[in-house]
């Protein structure tokens, strides 16, 4: 319980000092260019994700055809 409660007040600290940090021209710099880094991050996993579910979708497609096709010559 004890270890709960400081992390807790861990956390509520970590926020008040990054807060006071934003007031400043540095801390809004800083903020800004990790919210960015974290944008260009998130765009590259979706683009990473949007690009490997095109192949796996055809590879399906293709997958389908294939079967279709040895499905019509075993008849």
């Amino acid at each position: 319980m004890k270890g709960a409660v400081l992390f807790v007040v861990g956390i509520a600290v970590g926020f008040v000092a990054a807060h006071q940090v934003a007031k400043t021209p540095e801390g809004k710099q800083f903020f800004s260019d990790v919210d960015s880094k974290a944008r260009e991050f998130t765009s590259a996993v979706v683009d990473g994700y949007r690009d490997r579910e095109a192949e796996l979708r055809a590879a399906v497609g293709e997958a389908e055809e294939v079967i279709a096709d040895f499905s019509q010559r075993s008849k």
